[in-house]
């Protein structure tokens, strides 16, 4: 008869043990890697090589870094290979998490907190409970209060093409309809063709004055003429914020006596890399509130939590379409977790 067919090497317990001793093994192969570098050691001639110039710290630092992203490789690939511990319910958790782009070390962090919960069973009704509390719990401290009545300058900040005039136009209708406030609105947006015309097209629809502004120091001249406004929204220009020059030229727009807060503005049919990067600037300057747009475009959202745990970052409102006033609301944690653990099955 003929033989039974082997099992993949890829599936076999073996294989998972010995990718995590390769991992181990890069460790040390660090040592290595770098006494290759010219004038880390002694030439073959037992003379000693020339000081490395600045060529060899570079050739370091680009060694250092493909081993981790080797080990960082090896390491997801023995994870996927062993599956130790984790049943069907949770396979089917980190898959769904994967897709909507939550990090791996939160997702990893998710299921150790989950284990530890006294009530935890694998069963699929038991996980998706625990997950669902559990990323509620992590999210809730992360929801920041909408504009409340003692604020009497909003600016709003964000890369091009996010959706940061449409935004302010919510937010202001909101304040001017629902919270019968006087508005008035500033912007500094004269780089982008068209930009004042859109913000003005919203002024006149509420009925509300605007001011235009190329430089911080017509700023005065600007709160000025809108001494007699409840609420002031700054509108700013949408540029290439991984250029730390151009944080902190908006920056300079954004000092006020005025009560004020700063929302940064973020599209979520972004990239999550991109999001942190321009983030991480704004961080430096104390903006640390976020608006997500365009909810409605894209079913990938674990970049709302990547933000909060990795960089404290709060969310204050999401916006789910063009429509003004309607397409924004406050952040809400329990409908987040919702979508982003989506329907159960048996739903």
């Amino acid at each position: 008869p003929a033989a039974p067919a082997e099992r993949p090497v890829s599936s076999t317990p073996e294989f998972a043990r010995a990718v995590m001793q390769a991992a181990k093994e890069l460790d040390a192969s660090a040592g290595t890697a770098i006494s290759d570098i010219p004038g880390a050691a002694s030439n073959a001639t037992g003379e000693a090589s020339p000081k490395p110039g600045a060529a060899a710290p570079q050739h370091q630092a680009m060694v250092l870094e493909e081993i981790r992203q080797m080990k960082e490789l090896v390491s997801k690939l023995a994870k996927r290979q062993d599956g130790e511990g984790e049943s069907e319910a949770f396979s089917g958790l980190r898959e769904r998490l994967s897709a909507q782009e939550v990090a791996d070390k939160w997702i990893d962090r998710l299921f150790e907190t989950m284990r530890q919960r006294p009530d935890f069973a694998e069963d699929e009704t038991t996980v998706r409970r625990i997950a669902a509390e559990t990323l509620h719990e992590w999210i809730s401290p992360f929801a920041a209060p909408g504009i409340g009545r003692s604020k009497r300058m909003v600016h709003v900040v964000g890369p091009t093409g996010v959706g940061k005039t449409t935004t302010i136009a919510k937010l202001a209708a909101e304040q001017s309809l629902k919270g019968k406030r006087k508005v008035g609105f500033i912007t500094s947006d004269t780089y982008r063709i068209a930009a004042v015309d859109q913000l003005r097209t919203y002024a006149n629809i509420l009925n509300v004055p605007l001011e235009v502004v190329f430089s911080p120091l017509e700023l005065a001249r600007a709160f000025k003429s809108l001494e007699d406004r409840d609420i002031i929204f700054m509108d700013t220009a949408g540029r290439n914020f991984r250029n730390d020059l151009y944080v902190s030229e908006v920056n300079s727009l954004l000092q006020t006596d005025q009560n004020s807060d700063t929302y940064l503005v973020l599209s979520l049919t972004g990239k999550t890399k991109d999001m942190e990067a321009v983030a991480g600037r704004f961080s430096q300057y104390g903006v640390d509130k976020l608006i997500f747009t365009k909810f409605d475009e894209t079913d990938t959202v674990g970049a709302v939590l990547n933000m909060a745990m990795e960089h404290g970052f709060k969310t204050a409102y999401m916006t789910h379409g063009q429509n003004v006033p309607d397409d924004i609301e406050p952040f809400r944690p329990d409908i987040y977790v919702q979508q982003l653990l989506g329907a159960a099955d048996h739903e």
